[in-house]
């Protein structure tokens, strides 16, 4: 009999890993792209890659957003300490933010600044946001200064979950990783 505690379903799972993905690869790329003396093509490609993959971060944060509040979360273990559950929550809810506000202030940025989202662009969807520097001015310092907390508080989770995953052996990373021989 099997007695570690349920994980989460499979769409949360491939919501989660399919997110992560997408952001563990935005992170390089942002932080590349506004270096001075980029190579001009690299630049181009790097900014295409970012924005419209951006783009595809936003509908996917709002579906998962969407699972989220519509299915319950798989339950911690017992064993769990009241502060840690605590902290779960808080940088679960702190990531979910982070979430929201990265690739929507990109938007703002990008759209205020008046270029162009190519696959936004291309599915002929309308620009919501006026053209307006001191806009893009502030959605390009909230983006940055997000981005930072989201490094960090990725790092966090990353660091929460190895923890629990090979020093605990709890099962919290078990309900989150894709299930073995069920």
């Amino acid at each position: 009999m099997d007695h570690r505690p349920p994980g989460y379903g499979t769409t949360a799972r491939i919501l989660h890993w399919l997110v992560a993905a997408l952001i563990l690869a935005m992170i390089p790329v942002g932080l590349v792209m506004v270096r001075d003396g980029l190579d001009r093509a690299l630049g181009d490609a790097l900014y295409l890659f970012h924005k419209n993959v951006g783009a595809a971060l936003i509908a996917l944060v709002a579906l998962r957003l969407i699972w989220r509040l519509t299915h319950r979360p798989a339950p911690l273990p017992d064993s769990l300490p009241g502060w840690q559950r605590a902290a779960a929550g808080l940088s679960h809810l702190a990531l979910y933010a982070l979430l929201i506000v990265m690739p929507l202030s990109g938007y703002v940025r990008v759209r205020a600044g008046g270029f162009p989202i190519e696959s936004l662009d291309a599915l002929g969807l309308p620009r919501l946001v006026p053209r307006s520097e001191p806009l893009a001015d502030a959605a390009s310092a909230l983006h940055e200064a997000a981005a930072w907390a989201l490094i960090a508080l990725l790092a966090l989770h990353v660091a929460a979950a190895l923890h629990h995953a090979v020093i605990r052996r709890d099962g919290v990373w078990a309900r989150i990783w894709p299930p073995r021989g069920r």
